[in-house]
């Protein structure tokens, strides 16, 4: 796989409803690294957990996007497990490489791999979204999942991440929303904030109630700070146009894609 690689130049409230991710030591990418630590073999299961069984499908919307277009090379940010890489090498005949901050995810990412038979075309490494260690223009589109709500400047990720995409490549994403509707708001503000610790500890012990009583504070405050219509500014300001959003699942969900225009 030919990829040009470059040198890279708050506390947290578990459970908490006033702020964003504000991670040990004002650094973001500490607390992520230690909250994914512990999950990397269960880790698929736990994204249909919280997603209430919808992430496949999230997923499938977002690769379509980019399957699209038809790119020989993808690099998948925040790859994890490499669940959405291995869907990308399905889809696309492109070579991918995921990155992402934690080593046991990409262990794990790197078994299944394996397993897939898929090696010659998907390559992991370790790194950060806001330094990425690629040179510009490196790769013909770029999906990231679940990346902003653990990332200190959201803004400068999104400039970040489009600079290593080549003029007229695809870009496409994947995170959880907040319903838009009073009464799935409601529904769903129950499910994030009672159900999901409770079956997080049933289902993976106190690592997934963990996660399971962090995740719906952290989306709500991210929301609060980042609303939609701001991410969709932040996409263009990053240089992107044609940005387009699907709600998915009753507004659980949120898929969007654009594209870098040519030179």
């Amino acid at each position: 796989m030919n990829v040009a690689f470059r040198r890279a130049g708050g506390t947290v409230t578990v459970g908490g409803e006033e702020a964003p991710l504000r991670a040990a030591g004002g650094d973001p990418n500490v607390f992520a690294q230690r909250l994914f630590t512990g999950l990397p073999r269960r880790y698929d299961a736990l994204a249909e957990l919280l997603s209430f069984g919808q992430n496949g499908r999230w997923r499938t919307e977002m690769v379509s996007h980019i399957a699209a277009t038809r790119p020989s090379s993808i690099l998948d940010v925040a790859t994890g497990t490499a669940g959405v890489a291995l869907e990308l090498v399905r889809s696309t005949p492109a070579e991918v490489t995921g990155i992402d901050l934690t080593p046991a995810m990409l262990a794990r990412g790197r078994e299944r791999v394996t397993r897939a038979n898929a090696t010659e075309r998907v390559r992991l490494v370790a790194g950060q979204a806001e330094h990425l260690p690629f040179a510009d223009a490196t790769f013909e589109a770029l999906t990231f999942t679940y990346l902003l709500r653990y990332v200190g400047d959201p803004a400068a990720t999104l400039r970040e991440l489009a600079r290593v995409v080549v003029p007229g490549g695809a870009v496409a994403s994947l995170e959880f929303a907040v319903p838009r509707s009073r009464f799935w708001r409601s529904w769903w503000w129950l499910y994030t904030r009672l159900v999901l610790p409770a079956a997080g500890y049933m289902t993976g012990g106190r690592e997934w109630f963990g996660v399971g009583r962090f995740l719906g504070p952290n989306i709500s405050a991210h929301y609060r700070r980042y609303p939609v219509d701001w991410t969709v500014d932040a996409w263009r300001k990053a240089g992107l146009v044609d940005v387009e959003v699907r709600r998915m699942s009753l507004g659980g969900g949120i898929v969007m894609w654009a594209r870098k225009p040519e030179s």
